[in-house]
């Protein structure tokens, strides 16, 4: 039986419609439709048989059954009902009001003393409740290209800190290839660097060959190496293998290695992070021996990025827990590895930027070109320009045409703003119109996003609560709040939204609200823990902080 998903029953999702025909009673239901329905799309869901949009066990639907029930509930959906979904499955159509909205999600919450591991299996067993990452439940998944934003800053921040600003000549080894870390070989390759990614499954590796994110697969550990060492012109080399096997080989050799980092799915022990000794079977039950396995490849595998620190590599956690399994493995120095948000992006969170994205719900790829001509038109930065004309070489399609871009308060609503006028005038379709759960105030994660808060608040939650309750009180579309995105379920509490752009004077009034005051709530988030960026973003803005004194 497989313990994530024992309902399964052998089917695949389906692409979601194209084109200007609707399943659904307008397009507001129709966006949020489009958009689940490409979430498991198999063209962009790690495993979508199995309901697994990405990182090990995230799901968009508890079952097929839920699944099936989410789309006839919104196919009959009205414009002025909302649809509540609990942990990926409906279980209400509520009647509102048309500026509310479609759809409340709210995924993996559970009474704060009972929110570890163990007792949410048992909840998960029973049938109760699903983990579901950050946009798989969300319905916003936009495949590997949705965090290729955030690795990409990521880099050039690392560049920029330790090697002058590039990463020319420079030599990289992590390891995973799933709907997360498959988008670091590319970023690396991007930015100048030689990158040597290590993938435990071998289907996922060829994915990823097959869509571009790697420029090859070695064929073996000693072909990798030299191929790795053989040049300083950029590439992505994938190999096939286990880096807890691996790297410990590459300090054991002194192959000098720059950077060092990891992207498996480590936040989920039974199913994400495979041990030494064992090949990948999602369908598995894990057992002691299983465990203990684990186990001692976290620690083989940590002390090996110890081993690279102390001679001198850039070593840092990219935000899958890593460090805190491996110290509770027994690897204790692994809590000194930094994390990635707190050593590189920080500034560009404190500043209220984030990564917002969109969807093409006409399937058409020309509405995509048409929408990133429209928001340089707002933006008018060089570096974004950089960025599409990458993306539109590199970055392959799946499922609906869809970009990222990073974008802050007074653009994102300006930018939702033409896009939506755009609609109107019929030059291109309806979009769908959002951001990614890392954002300013969209996310509590101490480990990752939160951690090393000036004023010590990593682990206050009331942030993404405060921004799902604005997000739903100035109309977005749809609205979502989870549980354990990223870092696994009790270690972080994250919100996301959408709005539907078609065109007509209710998505103008919802993009004008959400898309202003939800970049603002970041804002005033950094602000409240003593960012200096924040608060001046805050006085050239207008926006009232709630102090004695309006405007600091």
């Amino acid at each position: 039986m497989d313990p994530i998903n024992p309902l399964r029953d052998g089917r695949l999702g389906v692409p979601a419609p194209t084109g200007a025909e609707l399943r659904c009673r307008g397009w507001e239901q129709e966006g949020v439709l489009r958009c689940f329905l490409n979430t498991l799309d198999p063209a962009v869901a790690e495993d979508s048989a199995r309901l697994v949009v990405y990182g090990g066990r995230g799901r968009a639907a508890r079952s097929w059954e839920a699944y099936d029930a989410i789309v006839a509930a919104l196919e009959r959906l009205g414009p002025d009902e909302t649809l509540m979904v609990q942990s990926g499955k409906p279980v209400a159509v509520l009647p509102t009001h048309p500026d509310a909205p479609r759809v409340l999600i709210s995924t993996a919450m559970v009474v704060p003393a009972w929110s570890d591991e163990a007792e949410f299996r048992r909840l998960e067993d029973a049938g109760l409740t699903m983990y579901g990452q950050m946009t798989a439940a969300a319905w916003f998944y936009i495949g590997t290209q949705g965090v290729l934003g955030f690795t990409h800053e990521t880099f050039a921040a690392i560049a920029r800190r330790h090697f002058g600003g590039t990463l020319a000549g420079r030599r990289v080894v992590t390891a995973g290839l799933g709907g997360m870390g498959g988008a670091q070989g590319l970023a690396i390759a991007n930015l100048g660097g030689r990158g040597l990614i290590v993938e435990v499954d071998p289907e996922r590796a060829r994915r990823r060959l097959a869509a571009g994110w790697v420029d090859r697969i070695a064929p073996d550990y000693e072909a990798a190496v030299a191929d790795l060492a053989g040049s300083s012109d950029p590439a992505a080399i994938a190999l096939v293998g286990n880096i807890a096997e691996i790297l410990p080989r590459l300090v054991a050799d002194g192959v000098a290695l720059d950077i060092a980092t990891d992207q498996t799915a480590a936040h989920d022990l039974d199913h994400g992070y495979v041990p030494i000794g064992y090949t990948p079977d999602p369908a598995r039950p894990p057992d002691a021996a299983y465990r203990d396995a684990v186990r001692t490849s976290l620690r083989t595998h940590a002390n090996a990025l110890q081993a690279l620190r102390e001679g001198g590599s850039v070593v840092f956690e990219y935000g899958n827990n890593l460090r805190a399994q491996a110290v509770a493995a027994g690897a204790a120095r692994a809590a000194e590895f930094p994390g990635f948000v707190a050593e590189y992006v920080r500034p560009i969170f404190a500043r209220g930027v984030g990564p917002y994205r969109w969807v093409c719900l006409s399937g058409d790829p020309r509405d995509l070109r048409r929408s990133e001509d429209a928001v340089l038109d707002v933006v008018r930065s060089p570096s974004l320009e950089r960025w599409f004309e990458l993306a539109r070489v590199r970055v392959t399609v799946q499922g609906l045409p869809a970009r990222i871009c990073w974008l802050g308060l007074g653009e994102r609503h300006e930018v939702g703003l033409r896009l939506n006028e755009l609609v109107r005038r019929g030059e291109i379709g309806p979009l769908a119109l959002g951001r990614d759960h890392m954002d300013p105030a969209a996310v509590a994660s101490p480990s990752r996003e939160t951690e090393g808060m000036l004023d010590g608040s990593d682990a206050i939650a009331d942030w993404p609560v405060l921004a799902a309750l604005l997000n739903a009180a100035q109309g977005a579309s749809w609205v979502s709040v989870g549980n354990g995105g990223g870092v696994g379920v009790g270690r972080s509490i994250h919100t996301g939204l959408t709005v539907v752009a078609d065109g007509s004077e209710l998505a103008e009034r919802k993009i004008r609200r959400v898309f202003w005051t939800d970049p603002a709530l970041g804002v005033a988030r950094y602000a409240d823990a003593g960012y200096d960026e924040a608060t001046k973003k805050a006085q050239d803005t207008g926006l009232d902080l709630g102090t004695i004194t309006p405007f600091p």
